[in-house]
């Protein structure tokens, strides 16, 4: 039976093939997305510097090397933008938090796994992508009803990869608070760590990672 006129070309016959998955960027899309990712950049330093009131569109428009309107090509307010430090710095911690875990052999023991999370906390609390958790943590009151919403769903997220590790130390006898609470307690001093820790200091990250676990769960 001789194919209908419409029906697509059978394969091996040199008929047109059809792309697969996403095209790729074009070179405005990757200068746009640099633009963006600039600006967040910009920003967020400049948040936890001086403050969201304290910082002004002109200075975040100077930060990423534009003219004082243009960040609002991409943010529709000040507001967006301090959204978008928050939430774009959260997805990427848990993005590269699960890569940390995933580095770990599968037979990982509890405390190892912890030890991962906690060097990782550290290492976004003070690498150069870490502002947004003091900015998270100082300027949580400027975001509106909605965004605290979005934010904590992320925030969630990244939590939720501890308790399973919490509540396997806490069986073991090796935690004794209970791992909801002891989640909350062990965030809250690693974060507050901005405060007083100075990298290249007398500490290493990875010395400042083992005095917490001793702190928080002993020695093995």
């Amino acid at each position: 039976m001789p194919a209908s006129p419409t029906a697509p070309p059978p394969s091996g016959t040199g008929g047109p093939a059809r792309p697969r998955g996403r095209p790729p960027k074009t070179q405005d899309e990757r200068d746009e997305g640099n633009r963006r990712r600039l600006i967040i950049d910009g920003a967020a330093r400049l948040f936890r510097a001086k403050g969201f009131e304290g910082a002004s569109t002109r200075d975040i428009a100077a930060a990423a090397g534009m003219r004082s309107g243009s960040p609002f090509y991409h943010f529709e307010s000040k507001n967006a933008l301090l959204h978008a430090v928050m939430q774009e710095g959260l997805e990427r911690a848990v993005q590269s938090q699960q890569q940390a875990l995933a580095r770990l052999p599968p037979d990982a023991p509890p405390r190892a796994r912890l030890a991962a999370l906690v060097r990782h906390h550290f290492e976004i609390l003070f690498g150069p992508e870490g502002d947004f958790i003091p900015v998270m943590l100082y300027e949580w009151r400027s975001l509106t009803p909605p965004q605290r919403a979005s934010i904590a769903r992320t925030k969630a997220v990244y939590e939720a990869q501890w308790m399973p590790v919490l509540e396997a130390l806490h069986a073991a006898g090796r935690l004794r608070a209970e791992p909801a609470v002891a989640r909350l307690l062990i965030l809250g001093a690693l974060n507050w760590a901005v405060q007083w820790y100075q990298p290249g200091g007398r500490l290493s990250l990875d010395a400042l990672a083992e005095q917490a676990l001793g702190l928080f769960i002993g020695g093995d």
